[in-house]
């Protein structure tokens, strides 16, 4: 059962941390990585190296509209991509992420949270809330 005055708040904290983990993940492309180093991983994985830039752009204003909760479950589906992309490179890396070139279990974590997301809602503090026309058809698209 769920809680109708407490649910909003749980899909506050999933949304800002999700959000914030796609902002750290973007970050450490950017300055750890490098984004030439970014494009050369996705080249070695068989992935285009100039969807880098798109990726780092994505994670940054995707996760900054998470945050703020600006369309989150819009934003949700559109970020599904990146992650799975993510869950395909480290899918042949073993269970845990702490494999050699990270395991798929944190990329499957995060596209099983996203997916909460978006079929749970913006949740509470949602300065622009994905209009509730798009729920319907979200569903319809995938029954």
């Amino acid at each position: 059962m769920i809680d109708p005055r407490t649910a909003p708040y749980g899909l506050f904290l999933l949304r800002v941390s999700l959000g914030v983990m796609f902002i750290a993940h973007a970050a450490l492309k950017v300055f750890v990585f490098t984004v030439p180093g970014f494009a050369g991983f996705l080249a070695q994985v068989g992935l285009p190296s100039f969807m880098a830039l798109p990726v780092i752009a994505a994670e940054i204003v995707g996760g900054l509209a998470l945050v703020l909760g600006v369309y989150s479950r819009l934003v949700g589906v559109l970020l599904l991509p990146v992650l799975l992309g993510a869950l395909m490179v480290h899918s042949g890396n073993g269970w845990l992420f702490t494999a050699a070139n990270g395991g798929w279990e944190y990329p499957a974590f995060l596209v099983l949270a996203t997916v909460t997301l978006i079929l749970g809602g913006d949740g509470a503090f949602a300065l622009r809330p994905t209009p509730t026309s798009f729920a319907p058809r979200l569903a319809a698209q995938t029954a």
